[in-house]
């Protein structure tokens, strides 16, 4: 009679699912012992029982010296393994950096007149279409600057005409205003030892008449 494949699926019945372990359980660490036999090989098994009971086995002296050279070759390659693919993501980062800054240089050349000669029609009517649109924004943008330069000026014109203001607000405050001068104070007093000047009285002053080198005459004189 042929023996039908059983389906791998959870045993459902507790008693049936113990026996199950237990029969597969031996047959897995007799595996294990035959195979560290017949190949010389180092084998390591652990297993836990639905209740958690430990089971295990090993070909070294200690499953802790086989869990051990089994970290320590997993560091390695690991290691190994993140650095060669680290090295060729910078190798491919490279080769992808150094053709887009061979594009950029020529683009460069281009926007700079520069060889030319290569270009066909349409790439130099997109070199001129770029040039415009760069230009414009250019141009966009050196007239906000000067707007702002000239809201600036205008806004400390309007501070410095204020404070201006309020000086001359305040020097007019602070100081009296000026009275009329004094007439008499302007005419020195006339001295006590001479006789006090009259109207009737003349004043006799020399007047030089004629050309240069004649004798003068007084007003006296010519009276």
């Amino acid at each position: 009679m042929v023996r039908g494949k059983t389906e791998l699926k959870r045993i459902e019945n507790a008693t049936s699912r113990q026996v199950t372990f237990s029969k597969r359980r031996n047959g897995l660490l007799k595996k294990a012992f035959e195979l560290s036999v017949l190949c010389d090989a180092e084998v390591g098994l652990v297993v836990f029982s639905p209740r958690g009971k430990l089971y295990e086995f090993a070909s070294a002296a200690s499953l802790q010296k086989t869990i051990d050279r089994y970290r320590t070759y997993t560091r390695e390659n690991v290691n190994n393994k993140t650095v060669q693919q680290d090295i060729q993501q910078v190798k491919a980062d490279a080769v992808s950096l150094a053709s887009r800054l061979e594009a950029l240089e020529k683009t460069k050349r281009m926007f700079l007149g520069e060889n030319l000669e290569e270009c066909s029609i349409e790439e130099l009517h997109n070199l001129e279409v770029k040039l415009a649109k760069s230009l414009h924004v250019i141009r966009g943008k050196k007239t906000q600057l000067l707007e702002q330069q000239i809201s600036k000026l205008k806004e400390k014109e309007r501070t410095l005409l204020q404070d201006n203001k309020e000086l001359r607000d305040k020097r007019n405050l602070q100081s009296p205003p000026e009275a009329p001068p004094d007439l008499n104070r302007c005419v020195p007093p006339w001295p006590r030892s001479l006789p006090a000047p009259s109207n009737d009285m003349d004043v006799e002053t020399e007047l030089y008449i004629g050309l240069p080198g004649r004798e003068r005459s007084s007003n006296r004189d010519s009276d």
